[in-house]
């Protein structure tokens, strides 16, 4: 069984990356585990490495079934992909694909809204090797085509961003680099290929922390990068001269994780938009960053481009300050406090941007949530409890 590309979205997920040879007639890819393959003799040993090892069994660093079994099912869910690599985190997989289309002498544009460690990339690892890199306003739109000099190779986008959630208007910065042969990456984590499909819509490398929406319990660091037609071999090439490959059963997981997405998804949107709502009401907060709705800077992009929202936003406490802002948290019962999401589980952290352009002023404290898979009225009720120990610290 495996998808076809007349299959909707939520059918690709169930049925993509599971080819007979793979499943051997049981339900989900079986897991593979080695490290050594054995060859009948010397001249097997050296026909192969001559071969193109893609999908073939030749050392454990290249992959076993397991790997290529998920790599294929999120390569299906992008609509025009040539191929999909995994890597053992989602920083692992930012860093793999900005090396692979970038050299010294290189410029690479940086949304100013990136996840913090695509930041710090930039500023060490790239800087580093003898790549500068310039931050772009996530509102500038088709204006970055004044941005693109001589020597910009890339485009990083990450649409909603990462902490202020402002979403981009991707075909024009797509438009614009296209225009000038520049190559462009998304960090499409927060939506997935189910709300945006990436390739389709012209990115070149979309790029996915699998730790977070794919595997979906919080068990699992994976990442993976899928490449348009003319980007994957390099792709894949830089991956294995740097020594990527990722665990077997981490694959595994992920890719009995991927098969409920599509409904974890919807579960995790509808969830999340209802306590979106309902904070907007609350005298409390100051401001509600949700690309699905208006207070959103980008929301007009968000309504055009996207299929659905996730369950990740953040809201400003209005007049509020570090102790309050801690107090609210530090009270919440169903809400953990912890890094990541994507998980069944909701979560709440305390979050400051730290921007080379600047952080807009949004009113007070930002606090992120993610809202996971429990019942929306005790998650809703948790947080008005924290709002009352938010007044208290306040007085």
């Amino acid at each position: 069984m495996s998808g076809t590309d007349d299959d909707k979205p939520a059918t690709l997920v169930v049925t993509a990356g599971r080819r007979d040879e793979w499943t051997q007639g049981v339900v989900n890819p079986p897991l593979w585990r080695a490290s050594t393959i054995l060859y009948d003799d010397v001249a097997h040993l050296r026909a192969t490495a001559r071969s193109d090892t893609h999908h073939k069994l030749f050392y454990g660093r290249r992959g076993m079934p397991t790997q290529w079994a998920l790599a294929e099912a999120l390569n299906e869910l992008e609509l025009g992909a040539e191929g999909t690599f995994l890597y053992c985190s989602g920083v692992a997989a930012v860093t793999a694909a900005l090396l692979s289309v970038l050299r010294p002498g290189d410029e690479l544009l940086l949304v100013d809204s990136a996840y913090d460690p695509t930041t710090n990339f930039a500023a060490g690892f790239l800087k580093a090797f003898g790549v500068a890199t310039r931050h772009y306003n996530p509102l500038i739109g088709g204006g970055i085509a004044e941005m693109i000099g001589d020597n910009t190779r890339a485009i990083l986008l990450e649409s909603p961003g990462s902490l202020t959630f402002e979403v981009q208007d991707m075909p024009a910065i797509v438009a614009a680099a296209k225009a000038r042969g520049v190559v462009t990456l998304l960090d499409n984590t927060w939506a997935t290929p189910l709300l945006f499909p990436a390739i389709e819509k012209g990115i070149d490398l979309s790029i996915l922390a699998c730790t977070k929406y794919v595997v979906g319990h919080s068990d699992v660091m994976l990442g993976s990068v899928t490449a348009a037609p003319g980007f994957f071999a390099k792709l894949r090439d830089t991956s294995f001269q740097l020594g990527h490959v990722a665990s077997p059963d981490d694959c595994w997981l992920a890719a009995r994780g991927l098969r409920t997405m599509a409904v974890r998804l919807k579960q995790h949107e509808a969830s999340a938009m209802e306590i979106a709502r309902w904070l907007a009401t609350q005298p409390e907060v100051a401001t509600v960053l949700h690309p699905a709705l208006p207070s959103c800077p980008g929301h007009e992009y968000f309504a055009r481009d996207f299929k659905g929202s996730s369950g990740l936003f953040s809201f400003a406490l209005k007049d509020g300050d570090e102790a309050s802002r801690a107090a609210f948290i530090d009270a919440l019962r169903l809400f953990g406090i912890g890094y990541s999401w994507g998980g069944f589980e909701s979560l709440a952290i305390p979050v400051d941007p730290k921007r080379a352009l600047g952080v807009p002023d949004h009113g007070g404290p930002l606090v992120r949530l993610h809202i996971g898979l429990e019942d929306v009225g005790d998650l809703i009720a948790d947080l008005d409890q924290g709002f009352a120990a938010f007044r208290a610290t306040r007085g």
